[in-house]
């Protein structure tokens, strides 16, 4: 803070963005943020196949939204739980139909669009630490910074999608694995993290894009599992239905859960 001769202080622009305008990394975020997954995938995919306006048509569609919300995420003045979690919203489903448009209109396959999109999201972690030295989410304090935040987050919930849909589906090159046990390895790896968060001291930073990328597949295939036909191992709900649902879940969490910014230079 500087002091100028007539007695005012003025705020340093390196302080501007001293306040966290992202979560404190909580079981009850990770609650949050699995149910979020998983309306990305009923929501993505009543937009594209219920409505049938398709993959290209739900991929502007969703970007307009995700391009809008992370706009007000950044011009936001601090932590803003619904505006937070309506941007990972916004990621999720634009992530689901990226991943689908990927695999299905492009036509390279569940292997295919899970390398592509890998390769994105190792190209937007590398990009954000050449040009900020760290990846932690407790290092994002400028506008600069939130776009690289949340730009890392879309790739990573598209990958999720795409591996979700690698192991589950048995067309395109998948594994065939079915809903079920493809949500059972998510959640064994998601075990597996949380096991190495407790008892080593593997990076926190790393820690917690694998279990970030890990949830999302997990959610993928929990939403499949929810509106897939009985024929393809789902439980052939409405998806729009169960969008509703978990809306009025994720809603009641975002209201009843504690949030509270992430503390500025601890690990992630």
């Amino acid at each position: 803070m500087n002091q100028h001769a007539n007695g005012n202080f003025e705020m340093q622009p390196a302080l501007q963005y001293a306040v966290s305008k992202v979560p404190e990394v909580t079981l009850g975020f990770w609650i949050i943020k699995i149910a979020a997954t998983t309306l990305g995938e009923t929501g993505g995919d009543w937009v594209t196949m219920s409505l049938n306006l398709g993959y290209v048509v739900g991929c502007i569609i969703f970007a307009v939204i995700f391009i809008a919300l992370v706009a007000a995420q950044v011009k936001g003045d601090r932590f803003r739980p619904s505006l937070y979690w309506a941007t990972i919203v916004g990621t999720t489903t634009l992530g689901t139909t990226l991943a689908d448009f990927a695999d299905r209109s492009v036509g390279i396959g569940y292997p295919g669009g899970v390398a592509m999109v890998a390769s994105l999201l190792l190209l937007s972690l590398g990009l954000w630490y050449r040009s900020e030295g760290t990846v932690s989410v407790q290092s994002i304090t400028k506008p600069r910074v939130e776009w690289f935040y949340w730009v890392t987050i879309l790739f990573s919930q598209t990958l999720g999608t795409a591996l979700g849909d690698w192991l589950a589906g048995a067309d395109r090159g998948g594994l065939g694995l079915g809903y079920e046990t493809g949500a059972l390895i998510f959640g064994a790896g998601l075990l597996v993290v949380v096991a190495l968060y407790f008892w080593t001291r593997v990076s926190r930073t790393l820690l917690f894009w694998a279990a970030f990328v890990l949830t999302r597949p997990l959610g993928a295939t929990l939403g499949d599992f929810l509106d897939k036909p009985v024929s393809e191992g789902g439980l052939h709900l409405s998806r729009l239905y169960a969008s509703l649902a978990l809306l009025a879940f994720m809603a009641i969490c975002v209201r009843l859960v504690p949030q509270r910014p992430a503390a500025q230079g601890a690990a992630a």
